[in-house]
């Protein structure tokens, strides 16, 4: 099924027990291609008590320092998930990825994401890491820097045409440099997924847009299908669309919505256990609906008439979205 057009379903989540017993299966199964994970995916993990012996012991190793023992934590995790889907990127490099993200913190600060970025690939030790970096614009200089030096790169928290073009730009100047340096063939280069964020768009405007009699659960997969034509149309093989943000809340939408809504070639879509566990599921699934660039642009003017400001919108989303991780990072490192 997700072989037909290109299409791979990653896992947005990571937890020690998760991966020793359910993420193997779901490998073995062929029902994912990779894993993601973010601040907020690991302030809940590291809560349990499968952890509890090896906080304990680096506490004591490494004086206290909260911020390392956070980091010696989760590149195990990080180190495990990457040996367990080291098969499926050894037979197809444009798989088997899994995410680690940088301190958010460091957002606006290019040198420290390049400096952490590489030190956290180098110590991890796997090919198949990629180094999740915000679209901002300290983190395009960090995109464009990494993927020079061979790292892949996962590019966060995008909800805006000038994010995509940001990180297309960054990853195109990025290769033209790793050509240069190390005369690699094409299958041979890092990979870079662009992480368009969907459902929270949704979340955000639903309210307003029906009052108008706009759908709701619709301006999340317009403003992601528009995102993802503009990338594709950068033709940079070694770059896909990544869906993220895919899960539902409440029950007014079927758990696989936000997957089978942008269920399209080349692209990846990240989704939470309750909707990958539904898609996996669903028989006979067909390729989504792509509307054309003005097909697009006319429902976004419906939008704008309805009193939404799209730009601000995003602009919003990804403060947000910053300060979110931030506060997961911080609560993570208190309660260590």
């Amino acid at each position: 099924m997700q072989e037909n057009i290109s299409f791979s379903l990653w896992c947005d989540f990571i937890e020690r027990n998760f991966l020793e017993n359910s993420f193997v299966k779901m490998i073995q199964d062929g029902a994912v291609n990779g894993a993601t994970s973010n601040p907020s995916i690991f302030q809940q993990a590291l809560m349990n008590e499968s952890y509890l012996e090896q906080k304990e012991s680096l506490k004591k190793s490494l004086d206290d320092n909260k911020k390392a023992i956070y980091e010696a934590l989760v590149k195990m995790d990080i180190q495990r998930a990457a040996e367990i889907l080291l098969p499926l990127y050894e037979n197809n490099t444009n798989d088997g990825y899994i995410s680690i993200e940088v301190d958010p913190n460091l957002c606006e600060d290019a040198k420290a994401t390049i400096e952490e970025g590489s030190r956290l690939f180098n110590d991890i030790g796997y090919p198949n890491v990629m180094i999740k970096i915000p679209a901002t614009k300290a983190g395009f200089s960090a995109m464009e820097e990494l993927i020079a030096r061979g790292i892949s790169v996962n590019a966060t928290l995008v909800f805006s045409k000038d994010q995509v073009v940001g990180c297309m730009e960054a990853f195109k100047k990025g290769y033209e440099k790793f050509k240069q340096i190390s005369k690699k063939e094409a299958k041979d280069y890092p990979r870079a997924v662009v992480s368009v964020f969907v459902s929270r768009f949704d979340r955000k405007c639903d309210s307003i847009l029906k009052e108008h009699g706009i759908p709701t659960a619709t301006l999340g997969i317009k403003n992601a299908q528009y995102l993802y034509q503009i990338l594709n149309s950068y033709t940079l093989p070694a770059v896909r669309t990544l869906f993220a943000s895919t899960g539902v809340k409440g029950n007014e939408l079927e758990p696989a919505y936000y997957i089978k809504e942008l269920y399209h070639p080349y692209a990846i879509n990240t989704a939470p256990l309750t909707a990958l566990n539904a898609f996996v599921e669903l028989e006979n699934i067909e390729e989504a609906y792509l509307p054309s660039l003005e097909e697009l642009e006319e429902f976004f003017a419906s939008v704008k008439e309805a009193g939404v400001d799209l730009n601000a919108v995003s602009k919003e989303l990804l403060e947000q979205g910053l300060e979110d991780f931030k506060v997961a990072f911080s609560k993570i490192l208190e309660s260590l």
